[in-house]
């Protein structure tokens, strides 16, 4: 079939089951005149003003989702979502020159279930004349130093999807808009990119570089976000506006401002049209000054707003009418209601050049000692279930596609993945895992996560019971971080399904908690295991509280097939040996066939790491230190550290000590350092014996505060790596960025925080290198770190603060619950290698995969049935290392979502930065591909119906060849760092 035909069949499949309401990228039934072309006119010999009526309504910060749509708690925020929706509708109506923007799906989705035939209708009208446009339209506005690339693509298909479904093509966003995110991430450009917006314009940036971008009329730019991608796939029209989001001042007329309204009776003693229309008209000549083009766009409304849109519409109509009257007098300003892309398609007409970015825009000032860096690390709980949900989610998502129709409705219950979906969207919210909501909403997005994690239970267990042929309950243990499931501490005979998300085999170790001595493990064909019992470790006893008896953990390695299970078996031995026993002392190194580390005898800290391979060692050292968090009464600046701000009171961090006692356990499985730094501060070094990695497993908290002095503890590793003042992180879990200490590539910094001002996101990894060695950390969650001193490379773990920061969340980052009311205890893991920087990726990017998509265990007590599968791959052969199996979603009935991605850089490996081609129809063994046709990467567009705009960077820039065709219809290629985006039409084999 060719693949316009086939394409064109997929399509035709999806909306005869429902899927879309409209052929993507076709017209809707009438005439509609959306987007583009339902812009006012503008004048060409004369400033115009674009006034872009808007709400920023939050998916959660101060109130919880609910609370803010339904307009709950408004003693801690006026705010009610569902009646500015109500008012904007109703005063769109009265004036067809009105416009409107919104962009939030979360909180249009549910007024939108809620609202009548007749004004569904009715809003369709106001969508399809443009008068109602969406920008953004993801399910939230995604944070972007904090959440991962999986996540944010997984959101906006979500919201993208159902503005499809809804609207059609006049649904479709043009622009992206991140005008509340606290800094900008170079992966989210090269997504918006990759999803089709025309252009994408945000409202917070270091107050230097606006002060130089004002200076130069450079506030408009093109970002060219990916090292990787051939332009001008990545590259991204980006604009920033001219007031944070915000309108200018004097000029919000909400219910929430104070600003007059326009008084415009003259015979009435406050007439006041002529002071508002010269007020405005020299706010837009002294605009006009720090932009390149005779167009310039004000953001009239700000935090949700226009709850009463008859205020603010009554006094724009006026304000228009009355600048505009001006022009008989000669004034050559003209004012109208206008939207980001309408804005944005005047830029595009003016056919100019424009500057050209590649790095970022982190990290993020708004004044000379607030620096936003804080909230990389602000509540690491949160970001570590967060980061789980994800895993989590990926894997409800495969089993059921690879179940078929019994994962929904089976053994277990009739259940899907909707709820983890809309749980996980809203998480990516920049209020949200960034850690910066109050603390009652921070519980209510945990609260949701594991609402989803229980529907998710019922799809993956009837999907594990319709592969394996046995409908046994399913028992899922939630706390093994800390050594508890109920099922293997009591049971003398038991089974456990590792369920494997990736596309590759991998091997695993698995700790589970139990009070038996020894025992038998046998994989999937009969064969034992190597298995060992040790004792807990005392941290992990005082962090589980009351919540496990478990004495002893099992650990083994287990070995998962690509995107399926493996079942092994563990019985009691009755008389077996004894578990392993812990040695009160010092080893002087730890070792198996890929890595060595040494430690101190005198200290007990690490000394050393060397890697056996490749015969490169270097001198490594690594302890814990706290930054004394400023309570804002410095001479220098009254600004205290908070949940969004990092601000200690010095640049050295007070060791929290120099010596860690130690003990020792080596087994044939694992072995380990086990060092207590403090009653608050522990860590088990541990070397696995098949692992490339070292691994820090540390534990942080309840972090005393009785001193009155707010702490922000890190991990150091000090090592003689000469870094000359560079390090390297990864951008939302993607490409990775060159980071220099007191630098930024695009202007002369000023540097104030020595420590804050140096700190960046670590979304997956970082790592310092020189000509001959490269230390790449892998986190498990989002963190803040940086390169303070040449060789060194810190990392923020946990944060507990005493005062607010003057940010709008209004109370300190004080965790506590009822497990811990002494304050949050945090855990988690750093897995370190150590390797040639020309081979580096080899290692570190499957190793990032791991952590981000990990094994899910199942548990089932007892025999097994005797005709219970016991390994199953939904692959027919694993995908070469360079490729990562993004997404496999059911989409309709008989249709999934396939995304496949080229997980390296360019030229960061010799062996794994070629193109790759893989076969659709030689993927999956349980199903049958029997049509496939590209969409962009949000799933809203097909691929070769999607253009943007071209626009000009520099003289003589040649055009880039247009990407070669595939092999075939079924053969896809993937160069570095392409995401490729398929609809499958399929049936189960």
């Amino acid at each position: 079939m060719a693949a316009g035909s086939l394409r064109l069949a997929v399509g035709l499949l999806l909306i005869q089951s429902g899927v879309l309401s409209f052929p993507l990228g076709q017209d809707v039934p009438h005439a509609a005149t959306c987007g583009y072309e339902s812009c006012h006119a503008t004048m060409p010999n004369m400033l115009n003003v674009h006034l872009v009526p808007h709400t920023h309504d939050d998916v959660g910060w101060l109130k919880t989702v609910d609370q803010y749509y339904y307009g709950d708690r408004n003693d801690i925020q006026h705010a009610g979502v569902q009646y500015i929706l109500d008012s904007v509708v109703d005063q769109l109506l009265k004036n067809p020159d009105r416009r409107f923007i919104y962009v939030e799906t979360a909180f249009f989705f549910r007024w939108w279930k809620q609202q009548s035939d007749g004004m569904r209708q009715t809003v369709k009208q106001l969508v399809n004349e443009g008068r109602l446009e969406f920008v953004n339209g993801g399910w939230c506005m995604s944070d972007e130093a904090t959440t991962h690339y999986s996540a944010v693509i997984d959101q906006m298909t979500m919201g993208l999807r159902f503005l499809n479904e809804t609207f059609g093509p006049c649904g479709r966003p043009r622009v992206a808009w991140h005008i509340d995110p606290f800094g900008h991430a170079r992966e989210h450009a090269s997504m918006f990119a990759q999803m089709g917006y025309d252009g994408f314009f945000f409202g917070r940036l270091d107050y230097q570089d606006r002060d130089r971008r004002r200076t130069d009329k450079d506030q408009e730019l093109l970002w060219r976000a990916s090292d990787s991608l051939t332009p001008p796939m990545a590259d991204l029209f980006t604009g920033i506006l001219p007031n944070g989001y915000n309108p200018p001042d004097g000029f919000c007329w909400d219910q929430s401002c104070d600003d007059p309204p326009i008084r415009d009776d003259p015979d009435l003693e406050d007439y006041n049209v002529d002071d508002v229309v010269n007020r405005f008209l020299m706010i837009a000549s002294g605009q006009s000054l720090v932009y390149k083009t005779n167009h310039i766009i004000m953001t009239m409304g700000s935090d949700f707003q226009y709850e009463n849109a008859n205020l603010w519409y009554k006094n724009l109509d006026k304000l228009i009418h009355y600048v505009n009257a001006r022009q008989a007098n000669g004034s050559k300003v003209n004012v109208l209601y206008s939207t980001p892309s309408c804005y944005l398609q005047e830029l595009h007409r003016a056919n100019l050049t424009w500057s050209l970015k590649t790095d970022d825009f982190f990290p993020y000032a708004d004044n000379a000692h607030n620096f936003w860096t804080g909230y990389f690390t602000s509540r690491p709980a949160l970001k570590r279930y967060e980061r789980l949900s994800n895993s989590y989610l990926q894997t409800c998502n495969q089993l059921e596609v690879l179940g078929g129709p019994f994962s929904g409705s089976g053994p277990f219950g009739h259940d899907d993945s909707w709820t983890m979906r809309r749980a996980m969207a809203v998480a990516q919210h920049h209020d949200a895992v960034s850690g910066t909501e109050k603390q009652h909403v921070a519980n209510d997005y945990a609260r949701r996560l594991a609402d989803g994690w229980q529907h998710c239970q019922v799809v993956v267990s009837n999907s594990l019971a319709a592969l394996s042929g046995s409908s046994a309950k399913r028992i899922y243990c939630d706390n093994l971080n800390i050594s508890v499931c109920p099922l293997t501490e009591s049971s003398h005979k038991f089974s456990v399904n590792v369920y494997n998300p990736l596309a590759r085999p991998v091997t695993w170790p698995v700790r589970l908690p139990v009070n038996g001595t020894a025992y038998t493990v046998l994989d999937a064909n009969g064969k034992p295991v190597d298995s060992q019992v040790v004792p807990v470790s005392g941290a992990t006893r005082q962090v589980r509280k009351n919540r496990g008896s478990a004495a002893n953990e099992l650990l083994f390695q287990v070995q998962a097939p690509p995107l399926g299970f493996s079942t092994y078996s563990v019985s009691l031995q009755r008389r077996g040996p004894p578990p392993a026993s812990t040695r009160p002392r010092t080893p002087p190194a730890i070792q198996n066939k890929f890595l060595r580390a040494t430690f101190d005898p005198d200290t007990g800290l690490l000394s050393s790491l060397s890697n056996l391979e490749t015969k490169q060692t270097i001198r490594l050292t690594q302890n814990f230190y706290w930054y004394n968090a400023s309570d804002g009464n410095s001479s220098v600046s009254n600004q205290p550290s908070g949940a969004y701000i990092f601000r200690p009171n010095s640049s050295t961090p007070f060791v929290i000590s120099r010596t860690a006692k130690t003990e020792s356990l080596q087994t044939s499985v694992v072995q380990e350092v086990r060092q207590w730094f403090s009653p608050w501060v522990s860590q088990v070094v541990r070397l696995y014996a098949d692992s490339r990695a070292l691994e820090l497993e540390w534990t942080v908290g309840p972090l005393p505060v009785d001193d009155d002095l707010g702490k922000e503890v890190i991990t150091r590793l000090d090592t003689s790596i000469d870094s000359s003042g560079i390090f390297y992180t990864d951008s939302n879990g993607r490409e990775v960025l060159q980071r220099k200490k007191d630098f930024r590539p695009t202007w002369d910094l000023e540097q104030t925080e020595p420590i804050a001002g140096n700190y960046y996101p670590i979304n997956s990894r970082a790592y310092i290198k020189d000509d001959v060695n490269q230390l790449t950390v892998v986190t498990d969650r989002s963190q803040g770190g940086g390169s303070i001193q040449n060789g060194s490379l810190e990392i923020m773990l946990h944060r507990r603060l005493l005062y607010d920061d003057v940010r709008g969340v209004g109370e300190p980052l004080n965790e506590t619950s009822d497990v811990f009311p002494e304050g949050l205890v945090a855990r988690g893991r750093l897995l370190l290698t150590l390797d040639r920087p020309q081979s580096a990726a080899d290692t570190h990017r499957p190793l990032a995969q791991e952590v981000v998509l990990q094994p899910l265990l199942t548990f089932t007590s007892g025999d097994l049935h005797p005709n219970t599968r016991l390994e199953f791959s939904g692959l027919q052969d694993a995908l070469p290392p360079a490729v990562h199996l993004l997404t496999l979603s059911q989409w309709g009935e008989d249709s999934v979502l396939l995304r496949l991605e080229h997980q390296y850089q360019s030229g960061e490996s010799k062996q794994h930065t070629q193109p790759v081609t893989v076969n659709l129809q030689k993927l999956f063994s349980t199903l049958e591909v029997l049509g496939a046709s590209e969409l962009n990467l949000s799933a809203n567009q097909w691929k070769e119906e999607m253009t943007r705009f071209d626009w000009k960077i520099r003289a003589g820039e040649k055009p880039r060849p247009r990407r070669p065709a595939d092999p075939s219809v079924w053969e896809v290629t993937l160069k570095p760092m392409e995401i490729r985006t398929f609809m499958l039409r399929v049936r189960l084999r």
